[in-house]
């Protein structure tokens, strides 16, 4: 995660940290630290939106609920990926191989010793009797030897198609790990991370780069109005629309519940919102049908803030303006798209 506190900040927000772990009762290992870290920094919103709640609810802060809030805001993208399992395996196949490897060898060179010996007693045999039982014992050690090495080679076959098996689950496990299940989009752990990372090449390159949030309007509603399953479909939707009208290195992601982020590498404010306006106007002119029934059931709307990096600034900066043009845009009724520029500079003073 990305830390920009100052030495009193960080002091302040650890003691708050442990005064509500021990408030609660909650064990204050390295992960329920961080969670209640960054809870009281203020830098992940949806973190500190979630935690309020179960603050302001009747559910105990258990371990399990600490460790979900974790995983979901904190972890890695790695930390989900079975890595110690895939090690084990990974360890016993070249352990296989290494042992037909050693067995091989071996028995090259028990062959290379009856090579010799065999060559020895052809230079020293005077009659054709003597040859027999010689050319017969190298024949024999011969088969021997590419037996051996079909074996190997059988083996080193069936050991390459596992490991090659093994890499697949691994590769599938670290998309899995980094991928929303329901949008197909980028999650939020592999958000922060790419953000991130764009932010550092921006400032390599001295090349623009923007962030979109889009957030559908009124979705709570929708929602309640046609179940979860309508919802799903909402969402997917928009998922969809976003991954066509973005470049291959722009990328779209589910940034949680029914707000979605699109990060613009070498894209500068006036492009990106180009970008946003073709988003909501395309979701605008959609509307949405039962799939069962057939039923229109009317028109979504998207609402979206626009920002551009500031090289050097920390990228919560960055998604706080955009955050803060999002809540214009709803301010301003919706269905619209608003840039950090058209915010009060009061509450641009504002963002730490």
């Amino acid at each position: 995660m990305d830390y920009t506190h100052s030495l009193d900040e960080a002091g302040e927000y650890a003691q708050l940290a442990v005064a509500l772990m021990d408030d609660q009762r909650i064990t204050p290992h390295p992960n329920n630290f961080t969670v209640w870290y960054n809870y009281f920094s203020g830098d992940h919103p949806e973190l500190k939106r979630t935690l309020d709640m179960l603050l302001n609810s009747s559910l105990a802060l258990s371990e399990t609920r600490n460790d979900q809030v974790y995983r979901k805001f904190c972890a890695s993208p790695y930390d989900a990926l079975p890595l110690h399992i895939m090690a084990e395996k990974m360890e016993v196949e070249l352990g296989a191989v290494l042992a037909v490897i050693e067995q091989t060898g071996k028995g090259t060179a028990a062959y290379e010793r009856t090579l010799a010996d065999t060559s020895g007693a052809l230079d020293r045999a005077e009659h054709a009797d003597t040859l027999r039982p010689l050319v017969s014992r190298l024949l024999t050690e011969t088969r021997s030897m590419v037996e051996q090495s079909q074996y190997l080679e059988r083996r080193l076959a069936e050991s390459a198609t596992r490991i090659g098996q093994l890499t697949e689950e691994l590769e599938a496990a670290r998309r899995e790990a980094m991928t929303d299940a329901l949008t197909g989009l980028a999650n939020r752990k592999l958000f922060d991370s790419l953000l991130r990372q764009n932010a550092m090449d921006a400032m390599e390159t001295l090349e623009p780069l923007a962030l979109l949030f889009v957030d559908v309007d009124h979705f709570k509603r929708f929602n309640d109005t046609y179940g979860h399953a309508v919802g799903d479909q909402v969402l997917k939707l928009l998922g969809r629309m976003l991954q066509r009208n973005i470049r291959g290195q722009d990328v779209a992601c589910r940034f949680g519940g029914e707000e979605f982020a699109v990060i613009l590498p070498q894209t500068s404010l006036d492009n990106a919102l180009k970008v946003a306006e073709t988003i909501r106007a395309q979701v605008a002119g959609k509307s949405i049908i039962q799939r069962k029934s057939g039923d229109r059931l009317g028109q979504i709307t998207v609402s979206v803030g626009a920002a551009a990096f500031v090289p050097g600034e920390p990228v919560r900066q960055l998604m706080e303006r955009a955050d803060q043009a999002l809540y214009l845009a709803k301010n301003r009724g919706r269905n619209r798209v608003v840039a950090e520029t058209e915010l009060d500079p009061q509450d641009l003073a504002m963002v730490p």
